[in-house]
């Protein structure tokens, strides 16, 4: 396994199949959320929680390469947090992710997980 580049702390997620093509699972990381989603194989990962107000994303539904918040209809790129659909106005945190031995990664800076809100 690949080490996480200098300053940085590699988070074991959960495992690949935990998280089959078109679905989505919340992590726990340092007492954040992760939102993990498999996009036909291609792993993405995402603060969990949306930046309106506290909802989980993991209730909310994949559209494509976004996630959209069912609370107040909020709309995610997971490529790179933007904000598609109002009333959001800060992106979601996104994280790199790394797939090794059947598991799901991400490689984020040391000290707290970032989360916007």
């Amino acid at each position: 396994m690949a080490a996480a580049p200098p300053d940085t702390r590699r988070m074991d997620l959960c495992a690949v199949d935990e998280v089959p093509p078109g679905t989505m699972k919340l992590c726990e990381v340092d007492d954040e959320t992760v939102l993990v989603v498999n996009l036909d194989g291609e792993f993405h990962a995402t603060q969990g929680v949306c930046t309106h107000e506290y909802f989980e994303l993991d209730r909310g539904a994949l559209t494509g390469d976004s996630v959209m918040c069912t609370l107040h209809m909020s709309r995610f790129s997971l490529l790179d947090g933007e904000v598609f659909d109002p009333p959001a106005e800060l992106p979601l945190a996104v994280y790199p992710v790394a797939v090794e031995g059947g598991r799901v990664l991400i490689d984020v800076p040391a000290g707290p997980l970032q989360v916007n809100r």
